[in-house]
C-alpha cells in the first residue's frame, strides 16, 4: 500500500486532534479506554503497558489537547514481514464519529509502509458493524481490496467468545493461509 501524502506541517490548533507513537505513560489511559468501549476484549493493564515497550513502532495513539483518546495496537506478523495485523481499535467516546479511529489506521499504515509493509490484517466478529465499516473505509480511502473469510470459530475459545473473521486490506496472495 503506498502513503498516502500528507502535510509536512504537523497541526497544532487547539481542539486538533493528532497522532503519534504510544509511550508507557499513554497505557493507563489505553486500558481505560478499552474498558470504557464496553465492547472490547479488555486485557490486562501489563498488557497495554507492553504495548506502549514492545509494538509502539506498530501502534498509534490520538490525541487532544494532550490526553490520549484514541489507540490502534499491532504487531507486523513474524512469519509474514510485509503484513501487518491490527490487535485493537478504540476511540474514546467523546472523540467518536470524527473520522479519528481511519486516521489512525492510515497513518499506521503510511509509516510502515516505508518499511515493506503491504497489507493489513485484523477480525472482526460477526455482529460488530463498526468495525467492519471502519475497515472497509479504510480500504476505499487507500484504493485497495479488503477480502473476509474466516478464521476462529466461536468452537475455538474456551469461553462464549463469538467467531472472528479475517479481514485483509491489500495484498491478499496467502492463497488461504492463516
Amino acid at each position: 500500500m503506498s502513503p498516502v501524502t500528507k502535510s509536512a506541517t504537523p497541526t497544532t490548533v487547539p481542539g486538533a486532534v493528532t497522532t503519534r507513537q504510544p509511550e508507557i505513560d499513554d497505557a493507563v489511559r489505553m486500558w481505560e479506554i478499552a474498558r470504557d468501549s464496553q465492547v472490547l476484549d479488555l486485557n490486562s493493564s501489563y498488557a497495554y503497558l507492553l504495548w506502549c515497550r514492545d509494538f509502539r513502532d506498530t501502534s498509534v495513539v490520538a490525541e487532544q489537547d494532550g490526553r490520549v483518546g484514541g489507540f490502534v495496537t499491532g504487531f507486523v506478523r513474524p512469519e509474514d514481514p510485509r503484513t501487518v495485523f491490527v490487535w485493537q481499535v478504540a476511540v474514546d467516546e467523546s472523540l467518536r464519529g470524527r473520522g479519528v479511529a481511519a486516521a489512525m489506521l492510515n497513518d499506521l499504515l503510511d509509516h510502515l509502509a516505508l518499511q515493506g509493509v503491504t497489507r493489513l490484517e485484523t477480525t472482526i466478529s460477526p455482529g460488530n458493524d463498526a468495525s467492519r465499516a471502519l475497515f472497509s473505509s479504510v480500504a476505499r480511502m487507500r484504493y485497495v481490496d479488503i477480502t473476509q473469510r474466516e478464521l476462529f470459530t466461536n468452537s475455538h475459545f474456551p469461553d462464549q467468545h463469538e467467531s472472528e473473521e479475517l479481514y485483509i486490506i491489500g495484498d491478499d496472495t496467502t492463497g488461504g493461509e492463516q
